[in-house]
């Protein structure tokens, strides 16, 4: 039987990318995963197709998480399946802004980075920890650029930070429930937000002091989500996984 058959996960972003990964298996291992989509409803429909070609169940619902009570409409409609909760979280979700220095970056263009990144995790953990049942597991994607600093992105890096620490804290309120809650923090995956972000040139760098020498795919890290996410991740919490091939 499918370590996760019962379950219901949401998975936010989930339409490209680690999340699309993610939500493919953790439909493989049993659960019913709704996620969200801000843009592509095509892409959104073509996850769906694909889980369900490949025997599983996902609901894609647009949403915009930088938007007013987008976070908990999500959680409120996944807690409308069969199981009547959400047993699995994973805050995936992410925008980025172009390099910049700091002194050039608008406050708007900020202020939609945290909604993003980092707000709506926390309203979603916030509903998880007032729902979600006891079992549960929460599992926050950060970066492997908190402990390993580039010119340019600090938004990015204050962001993913700050929701390290939201995993700290919730792991600590929520252990006594047996939920337990950890992060994975990706290196170099082979997506879109990687390339558009850097050069050719940059990318064979990275994969030079990689020991594993190559760039990570997106399945790399799904796996390791549904390590925490399933039975054998239960007697780890408040973690931080790095996902990165050696690169540290």
């Amino acid at each position: 039987m499918p370590v996760l058959k019962g379950k219901t996960a949401v998975v936010t972003g989930g339409s490209r990318g680690i999340g699309r990964a993610i939500v493919e298996r953790l439909a493989r291992d049993g659960a019913e995963v709704v996620f969200n989509y801000a843009r592509s409803a095509e892409a959104a429909e073509e996850v769906v197709r694909a889980v369900e070609e490949a025997g599983g169940i996902a609901r894609a619902v647009r949403l915009d998480l930088a938007e007013p009570g987008a976070a908990e409409q999500l959680m409120e409609t996944a807690s409308q399946g069969p199981s009547g909760g959400v047993e699995i979280l994973v805050n995936n979700a992410a925008v980025n802004l172009p390099r910049a220095p700091l002194a050039e970056i608008e406050e708007e263009r900020f202020d939609h980075l945290l909604s993003v990144n980092l707000k709506a995790a926390f309203l979603t953990v916030r509903y998880a920890a007032r729902h979600m049942p006891d079992g549960g597991r929460i599992i926050n994607i950060s970066t492997l650029n908190t402990v390993r600093a580039v010119p340019g992105v600090a938004p990015y890096m204050i962001s993913k930070g700050a929701l390290e620490q939201l995993t700290a804290a919730a792991a600590q309120e929520l252990g006594e429930r047996g939920i337990t809650v950890n992060t994975v923090s990706p290196g170099a995956t082979d997506t879109d937000m990687l390339h558009d972000a850097n050069p050719g040139d940059v990318l064979d760098l990275i994969v030079s002091i990689t020991p594993l020498r190559r760039l990570g795919q997106p399945s790399d890290v799904a796996d390791v989500v549904a390590f925490l996410a399933g039975p054998d991740g239960r007697w780890l919490t408040g973690q931080n996984l790095r996902a990165s091939g050696g690169l540290s």
